[in-house]
């Protein structure tokens, strides 16, 4: 929305890149959906060597545990390699983003807040905050649909408003199977309620 808050995808103005080099989104030939296998991960995507790599590192580098069930490990992987890696998503949507002594930009070791995870509160001026982008009870990042974020992502608006600050113009330029790791990956985290924002300065 975008009265008190800024909108549901305020995030920190760098490039993501667009890695997934061969990898699907977990569709057939013909375009249908592949189910996965019943209670468990969905088949998983082929990817090649390169690709392997920074889905090993996403899975490793996520500072939250993941909920892999019912997901697709090497999206998730993915999702957490740009999102973690590259995109920087955690400077806007985490407040605050490390935990006392653990500000690396305070060349203290880091240590990522991981109670707030991606869950917003990050204010930005008057009536601007970050959103929570982590699963709502029914499991969908910020509750939005996969087409909605892609629309979103695509767009820069909600609800027919442009979101100020989120460089919507660079995540438009994404192909579709990148933002679908990012989006797996959000619904991989656990769900998380904002941090409190710090006292306005005197």
């Amino acid at each position: 929305m975008m009265h008190a808050r800024m909108g549901r995808w305020v995030t920190a103005g760098w490039v993501l890149l667009g890695v997934a080099g061969g990898i699907g989104v977990g569709c057939g030939s013909d375009g249908s959906a592949q189910e996965g296998p019943p209670g468990g991960e969905q088949a998983q995507i082929p990817v090649g060597a390169e690709d392997q790599e920074r889905i090993d590192i996403g899975l490793r580098i996520s500072p939250v545990p993941l909920k892999l069930e019912g997901l697709d490990r090497n999206l998730v992987g993915l999702g957490s390699y740009i999102l973690n890696a590259q995109a920087g998503c955690s400077d806007c949507h985490t407040q605050p983003g490390y935990l006392p002594g653990g500000d690396p930009y305070q060349g203290e070791p880091e240590q990522i807040n991981t109670t707030n995870f991606l869950a917003g509160g990050k204010p930005f001026g008057p009536g601007l905050v970050s959103s929570n982008i982590t699963p709502d009870v029914q499991g969908l990042p910020g509750g939005m649909t996969f087409e909605a974020f892609l629309a979103l992502m695509r767009t820069g608006r909600e609800h027919g408003a442009i979101i100020p600050v989120m460089p919507w113009p660079t995540y438009a330029k994404m192909r579709d199977q990148d933002l679908k790791a990012v989006y797996e990956y959000l619904r991989a985290i656990p769900p998380a309620q904002p941090g409190m924002a710090p006292p306005p300065a005197p």
